[in-house]
């Protein structure tokens, strides 16, 4: 109501629903007209739905009086009071939802999308609105804070429903970033995250095929291959691990009560991993005591707060993590219509690789294009004479993070993917004139001094003490995404954030 309103005219009002009732006494039965309403008191709405279908009958001979808050009566309808705001049910087709989405500096954005919305899509849309750089290896990342739960959504996921799946009051959240191993399972050098010690089964039922064939034949085929290998289990209710044989079949999960023995009697179910999503751990020995850092959850669909239900593992070392994570991503995709297809991104945009004998020579492919296209842009680093603006120009690049310490650093890329070629450049802590380039290579992060150094009033800039020498940083990183040098490989993918 208006604040300069005045009361309508001395027409009785109306009982609860907006019907008036026999048999209730009026209130303004007294001749003496309405009392005065304050502008300050609150007045309370009885809810409508059931009243107005129970006196339907006796309205038909009143006049109809419109309903001001629609929204409140008919929840079906209701953008406010809807099953999916609250979590109960799947969205509906042909409403808009909002999404909110989170970059690495905490900041938020807010969208209005559909609820067939997919992860990709919402992904190219806020490269879009972002300005960032364009490339495949933006990804959105649902995490649970509480639980200390994150995971990498697949691209064909609806994010819609992912938010929905929450419960209300929860402080889980969509975050946007890099994720440069989103892809490498659909890469040709993908059967390095599988070891031959955790496929050794398969390869004794294909003695014919080498190691490397036979991931690729699983990859092309959609299929998972059998792993197995030795996790830690976190007893259910308890705070006690215990190392268990671990096996992923066809049918699920399973680990053995006797050493390594597949036998039926010895093998327990563990999981249905069809009706469950599997998330990394990020602060397992603080909120869990595992073992090691390299903490897994497998988490059923119903659990929608809390650790009861879950399932926590942990394994031995990043490879052994790395592994099982990539086998549960083939088992989800082999039994799922929607799943994450070979992808060629050698052109201008992205495209599905549909035959499968295509997949190896398209990596080829795109590594010689990116060759070619760059080479001519880059010469042999040497000596030229300093200026204030090539001494700082480094600041402008995005793979240059400043003052960030070595244990935001190993973070932000176990973040972004232990990938090999993951890398930033960001000032030495220790020496205040030097800078380090932080690398990943075998799921390791390493990290390398480099100095600067004058000669004959020429600044120039070295990692192996003055042998190779760089005008700048930036011809140092130029020259490292062509050359490995002293490097153990080539420099690949630069962290990077956004904001929002």
């Amino acid at each position: 109501m208006d604040g300069g309103a005045q009361p309508s005219s001395p027409r009785e009002p109306p009982g609860p629903g907006g019907v008036e009732q026999e048999g209730v006494p009026n209130e303004w039965d007294g001749g003496e007209g309405p009392p005065e309403v304050k502008r300050s008191q609150p007045l309370f709405i009885h809810g409508c739905s059931r009243q107005l279908a129970e006196e339907e009958p006796r309205a038909s001979s009143l006049p109809s009086i419109p309903n001001p808050f629609p929204e409140l009566c008919s929840p079906s309808n209701s953008p406010i009071l809807s099953s999916t705001a609250l979590g109960q049910g799947p969205p509906r087709e042909g409403v808009s939802h909002v999404v909110k989405v989170f970059g690495e500096d905490g900041a938020c954005r807010s969208l209005e999308v559909s609820a067939g919305t997919t992860a990709r899509q919402l992904c190219e849309t806020l490269v879009r609105r972002t300005r960032a750089l364009q490339d495949h290896s933006w990804a959105l990342v649902e995490l649970h804070q509480h639980l200390a739960l994150e995971r990498c959504l697949e691209d064909h996921e609806s994010v819609v429903e992912v938010q929905s799946s929450w419960p209300p009051g929860a402080d889980s959240r969509l975050v946007f970033r890099k994720n440069f191993a989103k892809y490498e399972l659909f890469k040709s050098n993908a059967q390095s995250l599988f070891p031959e010690v955790m496929v050794s089964s398969c390869l004794e039922a294909n003695k014919s095929m080498a190691h490397s064939e036979l991931i690729q034949n699983f990859l092309n085929s959609g299929s998972c291959p059998e792993v197995q290998g030795f996790l830690q289990l976190r007893e259910a209710g308890r705070k006690v691990w215990k190392r268990f044989h671990f096996s992923l079949r066809r049918s699920g999960l399973y680990y053995s009560t006797k050493g390594t023995s597949k036998d039926p009697r010895h093998l327990q179910y563990l999981a249905d991993l069809t009706e469950s999503n599997i998330y990394y751990v990020t602060q397992g020995k603080k909120l869990y005591g595992t073992p090691t850092e390299f903490g897994f959850c497998i988490k059923p669909y119903k659990v929608r707060s809390g650790v009861k239900g879950l399932k926590l593992l942990c394994s031995e070392d990043e490879q052994s993590r790395s592994c099982w994570m990539a086998a549960f991503r083939l088992f989800k995709r082999s039994v799922s219509d929607n799943a994450l297809v070979a992808m060629d991104f050698s052109g201008c945009t992205g495209r599905v690789i549909e035959n499968p004998n295509e997949v190896l020579t398209v990596a080829l492919e795109e590594a010689q294009a990116w060759r070619k296209k760059t080479t001519h842009r880059y010469s042999l680093p040497a000596a030229c004479h300093s200026s204030p603006l090539s001494a700082a120009i480094h600041r402008t690049q995005p793979w240059f993070h400043g003052r960030l310490s070595r244990e935001d650093t190993q973070q932000l890329i176990g973040r972004q993917g232990l990938v090999d070629g993951v890398f930033l450049v960001r000032e030495s802590q220790r020496n205040p004139k030097g800078f380090v380039l932080s690398l990943c290579h075998l799921q390791r992060i390493k990290h390398y001094l480099i100095l600067p150094s004058e000669e004959e009033g020429r600044l120039y800039f070295t990692m192996d003490d003055g042998q190779t020498r760089f005008a700048d940083l930036i011809q140092l990183v130029e020259f490292h995404q062509i050359n490995r040098g002293i490097l153990p490989c080539k420099l690949r993918h630069y962290c990077t954030c956004v904001a929002l």
